[in-house]
């Protein structure tokens, strides 16, 4: 199975070789790319109508709310690590402090991650990524582009994928079976918390596509324009957003 790294590398390389072609005289100017985009958007559909979402059904209706709460945990303490780094290169030193801290207590104390003792001890979490600094620091979001498996991304954002990529506390496994199994058990989780919200999305659009770039690029506009203008942070919540009882 191919990692995030390898993904991003080729959806980049994918990009660059097709953004001549793909684009046009009726282009929307935020979407360039839209032959291209809807083209990888059908193919993510149809993977993950075959594959993603019944694997991420069984695993929602199957696992016992506490295991995933450990595993969405566990996955969510990685990203803290990579938030306090991102604090740092922002410049917001109290951000970098506390995700640095909440690491370290979840890791030492909470069994590898598993357990969120930081946030019973009031340690509060503020989820920053690559993309996010770029743009703080004025780097344009460049064309929305879907990458195949990964979804909905933009220039900046591709560029930031690719960076965190590179420093995967996963990647750095030696066992290429641990691996591919914390990265399969990453997409399963990732994709069964969003179970809800892709079932609504035929509902409340007529092109899922558009619905779908329209929000994600103007969600991304609003995260960093916080960061510009009020130094505000991003809160994620800390426990999955499905229940065994959502369909």
């Amino acid at each position: 199975m191919w990692g995030r790294r390898s993904m991003a590398w080729c959806a980049g390389l994918l990009v660059v070789l097709l953004a001549g072609c793909a684009s046009g005289p009726a282009a929307v100017p935020h979407d360039p790319l839209e032959p291209l985009n809807r083209g990888v958007y059908r193919f993510n559909e149809a993977v993950d109508s075959a594959v993603l979402k019944p694997v991420a059904t069984v695993y929602r209706d199957i696992t016992p709310d506490p295991v995933r709460t450990g595993v969405h945990t566990f996955f969510g303490n990685l990203k803290d690590l990579w938030s306090s780094i991102n604090a740092l290169a922002q410049l917001r030193p109290q951000e970098a402090v506390e995700n640095f801290m909440r690491f370290n207590v979840n890791t030492v104390f909470g069994f590898g991650g598993v357990l969120d003792l930081a946030s019973e001890m009031g340690i509060p979490r503020t989820e920053l990524d690559f993309g996010q600094t770029l743009g703080r620091w004025g780097v344009p979001a460049g064309p929305y582009v879907v990458l195949p498996l990964l979804g909905p991304s933009s220039g900046r954002d591709l560029l930031g994928t690719t960076i965190e990529t590179q420093g995967d506390l996963i990647q750095s496994l030696d066992s290429k079976g641990q691996r591919n199994v914390l990265q399969s058990l990453r997409a399963v989780e990732t994709r069964a918390n969003l179970l809800r919200a892709t079932n609504l999305l035929g509902d409340v659009s007529l092109d899922p596509y558009s619905f779908t770039r329209d929000v994600y690029l103007q969600r991304r506009q609003s995260q960093i324009q916080d960061l510009i203008d009020q130094g505000i942070g991003l809160r994620e919540p800390d426990a999955p957003a499905d229940t065994q009882n959502n369909n």
